[in-house]
């Protein structure tokens, strides 16, 4: 009986033959290879997205911080605006002019500039607390004094004995402007004798031009406003002089200031340290 004649021919060598054809598995070092080739991309990917995802939060803390920045620059204009409005809102409302709003306020930064130095020069807090009770006492009796025109009233009276044919207008102006120019410059003469002939004419010099202003300042018939911002412009130039008087008739204690800058006591405390250990471990040894 015939069989077929193809399952006939059959034979191993063709069975084997798709087994041939197939690719030899990768070894355990190209394994080994792919493996840490798969785990840098993953690595990589993971850093890329790691580097996006910060670029992207800088960017965002950027624009807060931006924009806080940009809130915090507007609040301090405003405070800004506020205290300058302010100041000149009280020189319109209590001296019925903004200009001494200007003056006075520009008075008033400067004396803290002033007094910040001076603490920062070692002044005492206590002694520019009583700078400013003297210099308000001095203002306050310079401001009643100008404001109900005392000055001009008395001056007034002493010039209608003294110079009963001059004009009435401006009488107590000349007799005030007479008056303390001779005064405060025979005073000026006499505190600049020691110093010689030339700082006694300086001081002659100033006095009088001081006492032709003080005497212009406490001749004329000022109104109560006036009078009152002159006070207050006195007590704000007195309140730095005050607080200063004591520093500028010694001098700033330079090496007081200096120590304050030096760790003395970490010194110190070095050196003990170092001669205690140099008591116990000689550097040579004894004879």
């Amino acid at each position: 009986m015939e069989s077929d004649g193809p399952a006939e021919m059959d034979t191993p060598a063709m069975q084997d033959e798709p087994n041939a054809m197939q690719p030899d598995p990768p070894g355990l070092r190209a394994q080994i290879g792919a493996t840490v080739a798969a785990m840098r991309r993953l690595v990589r990917a993971h850093v890329d997205l790691a580097r996006s995802e910060l670029a992207d939060i800088v960017d965002e803390v950027k624009r807060m911080v931006g924009l806080f920045g940009a809130a915090i620059g507007v609040i301090l204009l405003a405070l800004l605006l506020l205290f300058v409005g302010g100041l000149l809102f009280l020189g319109e409302w209590l001296f019925g002019s903004i200009g001494w709003g200007v003056l006075l306020g520009t008075f008033l930064l400067l004396d803290i500039a002033a007094v910040t130095i001076l603490i920062a020069l070692d002044a005492s807090p206590g002694r520019v607390g009583r700078a400013f009770v003297v210099a308000l006492i001095l203002g306050v009796a310079v401001g009643l004094v100008l404001g109900f025109d005392l000055t001009h009233r008395g001056w007034e009276s002493l010039g209608e004995q003294v110079l009963p044919n001059a004009d009435a207008g401006w009488r107590p102006v000349l007799v005030a402007v007479a008056a303390l120019a001779t005064v405060l410059g025979i005073l000026g003469f006499v505190a600049g004798v020691r110093g010689g002939i030339g700082a006694a004419f300086g001081g002659l010099v100033a006095g009088a031009l001081l006492g032709a202003v003080v005497g212009v300042l406490t001749g004329v018939s000022l109104p109560p406003t006036v009078g009152a911002a002159l006070g207050v412009l006195v007590g704000l130039i007195a309140w730095p002089l005050v607080a200063g008087r004591d520093l500028a008739r010694h001098g700033v204690d330079g090496e007081a200031i200096k120590q304050r800058f030096v760790p003395s006591q970490t010194m110190e405390l070095t050196k003990e340290t170092i001669e205690w250990v140099r008591a116990r471990i000689p550097l040579a040894p004894k004879s």
